[in-house]
C-alpha cells in the first residue's frame, strides 16, 4: 500500500534523496531502477520526490536493486556530522600504523576493513580473490562499510582499491572524514616488503613498475580526500599530528 502524502516528513525526505543520489551515481535511468526493482516508474517517481509513503518492503526492494544496506537509503544525512575517519593509500602507506596512534589520540577505536570482510566472509583476503573473485570482494566491502559507517565513531583503515569503486568511495566522502596518506612509490615498495606481502604482486617480476602504475591511476582518486598527508621522510609522530591537526582545521 502506497499513501501519497500533503505534507513533508524528514524521514522520507531523506529516502527520496539517497534513491535520486544513488541512481544518479550508477547513472541509471528511473525506468531502469523501476524494472529492476519491480515498481512502477510512476510509484518511483513520487518516491523520488518525497511524496510518497512506501512499505517497508518496497523500500527494501529499492535497497536490493540500488546495491545498498537497507539503512542506508533511510539516513538523514544533511547537517549529520562526520564522526569517523577513514584512512586511504595504497599498501604501504602507513594506514595501520598512524590509524592506531591517531584513533587514541581522539579517544576512538581503530578498525581495519579488510578484516570485517574477512570475518564476514569467513575467508582470508587471499582465499576470497581466489575463489569468489573481485567483484564478491566490493559486494562484502560495500556492506562492511555501510554497517561501520552506520555505528560508532571510529578511525579506520580502507583497502587501497575502494577509491576505485563510485559507490564506496561516495558514501565514505559523504559520511567520514577521509585521509590520504601519500608516500612515494619507494616507500611504498619498502614498507610492503619489510610487511612480508607482496600481494597481489607475488612471482611477477614487474611487480615494483606495476604497483608505480596502480598508484598513479589512483592518485586522481586519492586526491579527492579531504586531507592529504605526505608520509614520506616523516617521523611517525610528526605524521599522526599533522593528520590531527589538518583535521581539526578542516569542516566537520
Amino acid at each position: 500500500m502506497v499513501l501519497l502524502l500533503s505534507h513533508r516528513d524528514p524521514l522520507l525526505d531523506a529516502l527520496a534523496a539517497n534513491v535520486r543520489q544513488r541512481r544518479k551515481e550508477l547513472g541509471w535511468s528511473r525506468r531502469f531502477l523501476a524494472e529492476r526493482a519491480d515498481i512502477s516508474e510512476r510509484f518511483l517517481a513520487d518516491v523520488e520526490q518525497a511524496g510518497a509513503n512506501p512499505s517497508l518492503l518496497r523500500v527494501q526492494a529499492l535497497a536490493r536493486a540500488l546495491d545498498v544496506p537497507l539503512v542506508e537509503l533511510l539516513r538523514a544525512e544533511d547537517g549529520e556530522s562526520r564522526a569517523h575517519v577513514a584512512l586511504l593509500g595504497l599498501r604501504g602507506a602507513g594506514k595501520s600504523t598512524v590509524g592506531p596512534l591517531l584513533a587514541a589520540r581522539m579517544s576512538v577505536p581503530f578498525v581495519e576493513l579488510d578484516a570485517r570482510i574477512e570475518s564476514a566472509s569467513g575467508l582470508s583476503l587471499e582465499e576470497i580473490f581466489h575463489v569468489h573473485g573481485e567483484s564478491y570482494y566490493r559486494e562484502v566491502e560495500r556492506t562492511e562499510l555501510g554497517r561501520l559507517l552506520a555505528g560508532e565513531p571510529c578511525v579506520f583503515a580502507v583497502g587501497g582499491g575502494l577509491v576505485t569503486d563510485e559507490h564506496s568511495y561516495g558514501a565514505l566522502r559523504r559520511r567520514a572524514r577521509t585521509v590520504w596518506l601519500r608516500a612515494a612509490p619507494e616507500d611504498h615498495w619498502r614498507r610492503v616488503i619489510a610487511q612480508g606481502d607482496t600481494r597481489p604482486m607475488a612471482d611477477n617480476e614487474q611487480a615494483f613498475v606495476d604497483m608505480r602504475r596502480i598508484l598513479s591511476t589512483r592518485e586522481p582518486l586519492y586526491e579527492r580526500a579531504e586531507v592529504v598527508v605526505d608520509t614520506t621522510d616523516t617521523e611517525l609522530e610528526a605524521v599522526v599530528a599533522a593528520v590531527a591537526g589538518q583535521l581539526a582545521g578542516a569542516p566537520g
